[in-house]
């Protein structure tokens, strides 16, 4: 099958999003379809084409960037090639671009599969709210366009003002997730570069430093955990200079880290390679995901240290709460609500043995395979609806 994968940012940029769309290609990919990635090139430095893990990844040239956005004058020449030239077509949202990709998918009568990673809610401001308000209105037009809608979880679609709209056309898949492993000798080579004097609680958190990551709300618990752990530490893995968008909120908090930091209660790691993450999980004692509102949608980087025996403490947010919900492995704390989760946290450093799970059936539940083969399901299935005579080729 030949399958073309959709999406603003592709690798090396650094998102959820993106490394959903990663994994699935590359899950895709090793199962023996021709996958082809057609994204921007965000950064001039970025060929336009090459082959990564056996994906043909495609960037389009970009004339300007406004916000997180991108104007790219040559994507619908370039959109239209190639949806002509494959089986289907998966998209990922929020988009802008995506509504003319899945007008020309229903168009030319190829299965069109929206992956909708989140809602869409940019900083306040009068620019933030006209750009908010035009990716709405182009996602609703995709989704209409569209033969099918994914959804990571069903908590996350009853809740979503978006998804409840198409619950006629939505399918459940639990997200892709997997690290390369990690020898005894990188989980330790990391623990003396960040924590060289060992014996510390470690409070880990994996993002980016974005507003809806709810970092303040870490900052604000530290103190009320350090009355009862007075040595515990930080390792924030992540970007958390020149974010996209991001400015105005870096010069909110960084001044409260960095004072943290000089107190020795806080590391910035930066952003880590996949194999750096692989050895970052097993260093720490519990993982937080303080989000504050629906552009979170699930946080991979629970599933990620569920997979290494790790407990997480998680925000009461639709969607992001199903992993603990579903293994077990930690708690829930209240929104943007830093005493909920400094107790959280307590009751998981002091309680660690509550909070085992079984890391072998998490690795299993969300192996990228099982994804990919559940999108093969539904993108066979529509073919047979959408394009019949395309299935056998397929």
């Amino acid at each position: 099958m030949r399958i073309l994968i959709a999406l603003t940012y592709y690798r090396p940029h650094t998102s959820g999003l993106t490394i959903y769309a990663e994994r699935l290609a590359r899950a895709l990919a090793r199962l023996g379809h021709h996958v082809t990635v057609l994204t921007s090139r965000y950064d001039p430095q970025l060929p336009r084409d090459e082959i990564m893990d056996g994906v043909h990844v495609h960037r389009v040239p970009v004339l300007m960037r406004i916000s997180k956005g991108v104007i790219q004058p040559t994507l619908g020449l370039e959109a239209t090639r190639y949806i002509l030239s494959h089986d289907v077509l998966n998209l990922h949202l929020p988009q802008f671009d995506a509504a003319g990709m899945a007008l020309r998918g229903r168009l030319f009568r190829r299965p069109t599969v929206i992956t909708y990673h989140c809602d869409v809610k940019l900083p306040p401001g009068w620019f933030n709210r006209l750009a908010n308000t035009a990716v709405h209105i182009m996602d609703h037009l995709a989704a209409t366009f569209a033969h099918q809608v994914v959804t990571y979880t069903q908590d996350y679609a009853a809740h979503s003002p978006y998804l409840r709209r198409y619950q006629h056309k939505l399918t459940t898949i639990l997200p892709p997730v997997e690290l390369p492993p990690a020898s005894p000798e990188a989980i330790r080579a990391l623990r003396e570069r960040f924590n060289p004097e060992g014996r510390r609680p470690v409070i880990g958190m994996a993002a980016r430093l974005a507003a809806e990551k709810g970092v303040e709300v870490l900052l604000e618990a530290l103190p009320r955990i350090l009355e009862v752990f007075p040595n515990a530490l930080v390792w924030y893995a992540g970007p958390y200079e020149n974010v996209l968008g991001e400015d105005a909120y870096r010069e909110r908090v960084m001044p409260i880290a960095r004072r943290f930091e000089a107190q020795g209660h806080w590391r910035f790691l930066g952003l880590l390679s996949p194999e750096e993450m692989a050895a970052f999980y097993p260093n720490l004692d519990v993982l937080v995901l303080p989000s504050l509102n629906s552009t979170e949608s699930f946080g991979l980087v629970q599933i990620e240290a569920m997979m290494n025996g790790v407990p997480v403490v998680a925000s009461n947010l639709p969607g992001v709460r199903q992993p603990v919900r579903m293994t077990g492995m930690g708690e829930i704390a209240e929104v943007g609500d830093p005493e909920s989760l400094a107790q959280a946290v307590l009751r998981v450093l002091q309680h660690p043995e509550r909070y085992r799970g079984d890391p072998d059936e998490v690795r299993r539940t969300f192996a990228p395979e099982r994804t990919a083969r559940a999108y093969l399901a539904l993108f066979e299935r529509l073919l047979r609806t959408v394009h019949p005579s395309r299935v056998a080729a397929a």
